[in-house]
């Protein structure tokens, strides 16, 4: 079972956008997040917990309960730019961060058909906490 997620309205809106404009070739990365997007809670930016992972928001997490500890922003594909920080909404583990909450583990399933789990161990920023509401 997934647990609960939260999502930003604004986040929501680009979302929907950047999905909508992706070629057919990344149906399969479209569907996935589609897919998170229709079972997330929606609140205003004002509302969004502090410790749930938004767009920019930099995030600590560990994969498969590893020792190795990633400390990376969750962020729009046009803005990854190949910063080894940034971590694309595109990608399966930003698919799966997006509106966790601190303490918060999921269950992912790669492209490939593998699986991994993620747990967010802390939001060291949120924009939303920083009071950029409209970024």
């Amino acid at each position: 079972m997934r647990p609960p997620i939260v999502v930003s309205s604004l986040d929501m809106e680009r979302l929907e956008q950047l999905l909508d404009s992706l070629p057919a070739a990344q149906a399969g990365t479209r569907d996935a997040l589609l897919e998170e997007l229709a079972r997330a809670e929606l609140v205003e930016p004002e509302d969004m917990p502090q410790d749930v992972v938004t767009m920019n928001s930099r995030v600590r997490f560990v994969l498969d309960h590893g020792l190795e500890e990633f400390d990376m922003s969750l962020a729009y594909p046009k803005d990854v730019n190949g910063a080894a920080d940034k971590l694309s909404i595109l990608s399966p583990v930003g698919n799966a961060l997006l509106g966790l909450k601190v303490g918060d583990s999921i269950d992912w399933t790669r492209p490939d058909g593998g699986r991994f789990e993620v747990t967010v161990r802390d939001v060291v920023y949120q924009p939303e906490r920083a009071g950029e509401l409209h970024r």
